[in-house]
């Protein structure tokens, strides 16, 4: 027996928000690398010196992890001694640091001979205390070019300019789930065996089961309207923070902070810890769990903790611009949002439906 797509799966949940259903018009992306571009941004810089050697490196054709082999051989190092903070896309062109560690030693004359073939440019490179950790980046800045019919609709910028004044549903992508669901598959098949770490290494099927937890509550609530709209038992973001608090009850002030773009209600990345919200949110949220019992509760025996997510994204700096034969669409993400999660508000395409 075959596995399900990913749509007949429902990782990705066809929900769309408030912004008049699914889109009408289609429209491409990604058609060259050139048409996808990201850059991490931090809140600090290298500062000059150092064990550890920092490179800020443009890639394409190469996924992060790939590149992380990569200059671990070229300067002889295991390639746990190299860092980076975020995971990039392979098809696109990304810019992101990545650390070395090389203690009282220059790297090897003529590391970086066999980079440009591989597609690869180091734009600069810096001395740094520490090793650069995981998910340390502040945001991505995406420059998309999105082409086809859906450059013309009228419906499309207006889609883009609803999105920019009040938010998208901060929906896990489908790169989470891999190709046809199969990353969901696979998490369902370990957690009913036992979550083992040699099984999952780097924990990525435990994060596909928490991402798609995660959307079936965002999707419930985009169907009933409440996913920007703080509800009595919500646990509240502040935009842009890490911080977050819960609301036993929600007044004019909380509702006009939250239609100002301020604060976001969020949703559980289920794992082991109190749930933190209350009421009927709180239940509402334990019986989608409930309901995929397989999922939340292999992740509590395999001790992943507790978490909440912003169920809005904001679009920062956002910015049209019309060209020849596409639109350029620029935004800021703050870490771990999905650009495609904001394209498939704006237009058809196979990959985002």
């Amino acid at each position: 027996m075959s596995e399900p797509s990913m749509s007949s799966a429902d990782a990705w949940p066809p929900n769309w928000s408030y912004v008049a259903g699914v889109p009408a018009a289609t429209g491409e992306y990604r058609q060259r690398p050139e048409d996808f571009q990201v850059e991490e941004q931090f809140d600090f810089a290298p500062e000059g010196h150092g064990e550890h050697w920092w490179l800020w490196l443009e890639k394409r054709g190469m996924t992060t992890p790939d590149l992380a082999r990569l200059l671990a051989r070229a300067v002889d190092i295991p390639v746990r001694d190299v860092g980076f903070s975020g995971l990039k896309d392979r098809d696109a062109v990304t810019r992101q640091w990545f650390s070395l560690a090389l203690p009282g030693r220059e790297p090897p004359a003529e590391w970086d001979a066999g980079l440009a073939e591989r597609g690869v440019r180091c734009l600069e490179a810096v001395r740094h205390p520490r090793k650069l950790k995981r998910g340390v980046h502040r945001a991505n800045r995406f420059h998309l070019r999105i082409r086809g019919e859906a450059i013309d609709a009228a419906e499309t910028r207006a889609r883009w300019d609803r999105l920019v004044a009040e938010g998208v549903p901060n929906y896990f992508g489908p790169q989470r789930f891999g190709p046809a669901g199969r990353n969901l598959q696979r998490a369902r098949q370990l957690l009913a065996r036992g979550w083992r770490k040699r099984q999952d290494p780097q924990g990525l099927l435990l994060s596909t089961a928490r991402s798609y937890l995660f959307n079936q509550v965002l999707s419930a609530r985009v169907t009933d309207g409440t996913w920007c709209v703080p509800q009595p038992g919500d646990v509240l973001n502040l935009n842009g923070t890490a911080s977050r608090f819960a609301s036993a009850q929600v007044g004019e002030d909380l509702l006009a902070r939250a239609e100002a773009g301020d604060l976001h209600p969020t949703g559980p990345l289920w794992g082991v810890g109190r749930l933190e919200s209350e009421g009927e949110v709180a239940e509402r949220e334990a019986a989608i769990a409930t309901g995929h019992a397989e999922l939340s509760d292999g992740l509590v025996q395999a001790g992943a903790r507790h978490d909440r997510r912003p169920l809005r994204l904001r679009l920062g700096e956002a910015e049209w611009e019309r060209e020849e034969e596409a639109v350029r669409l620029s935004f800021t993400l703050p870490r771990g949002a999905f650009a495609t999660s904001v394209l498939r508000e704006l237009f058809r395409h196979p990959t985002l439906i």
